[in-house]
């Protein structure tokens, strides 16, 4: 089974002055090209990324990553278009991708790879946005597939990153609107919860730290 990476970066991130596919740490650190790491460390195949706000100059930081591009020429109506662009240009030999922001700094490679061998501890149910559905143990593995649809969770709340089964790409597709991305179709299916909060806080930062 393959699993690819896909990073969204295309916002145009206002609140931080720039795109956000342009952000730096205080110590010069690309947020663009630690997201990429991340998932390329944490076991994804490839890794897509997704650009819209920026293109050329964020095209040129990838340039030796082995990371792909994907535009989405509809960023600014939100999220969900950087995920339907992403999701419909995906490899077609990937079974499964894991979906990721470019402004989560503190999740690891470590929580990717937690994420997609489904270890630590579980927790599952339809709907259930707290995370508090039920557990399945603690250092159980199940292996990614293209019915997966897993994601990452932090002190009981789900966040990034996500996996989605190829099974699972048409749907977000279908079902995503705006700022929301794939959030209303996995609050209606059965998503495993893989808690993360001892690895990341898993939060969305506004500016650089």
């Amino acid at each position: 089974m393959r699993t690819d990476g896909l990073l969204l970066a295309a916002g145009a991130g206002r609140r931080m002055g720039q795109p956000k596919a342009l952000v730096r740490d205080p110590d010069g650190t690309s947020w663009l090209l630690r997201a990429v790491q991340t998932l390329q460390d944490g076991g994804c195949s490839h890794v897509a990324v997704v650009l819209g706000a920026a293109v050329e100059e964020p095209t040129e930081l990838l340039d030796g990553t082995g990371a792909s591009v994907i535009v989405a020429t509809d960023w600014a109506d939100g999220m969900s278009a950087s995920l339907r662009a992403g999701l419909h240009d995906l490899d077609d030999a990937a079974d499964a991708v894991v979906v990721t922001l470019v402004d989560l700094p503190d999740v690891s490679a470590a929580v990717v790879r937690r994420v997609l061998g489904g270890s630590g501890m579980s927790l599952s149910g339809v709907g259930d946005v707290s995370g508090l559905g039920g557990s399945s143990g603690v250092g159980d593995t199940n292996p990614v597939g293209v019915a997966t649809l897993r994601r990452a969770a932090y002190q009981g709340t789900p966040g990034h990153p996500v996996v989605l089964g190829r099974h699972h790409w048409q749907p977000v597709i279908d079902s995503a609107v705006g700022d929301r991305g794939a959030r209303d179709y996995l609050a209606q299916h059965d998503v495993e919860l893989i808690e993360c909060g001892d690895l990341a806080t898993g939060r969305d930062v506004d500016s650089p730290h």
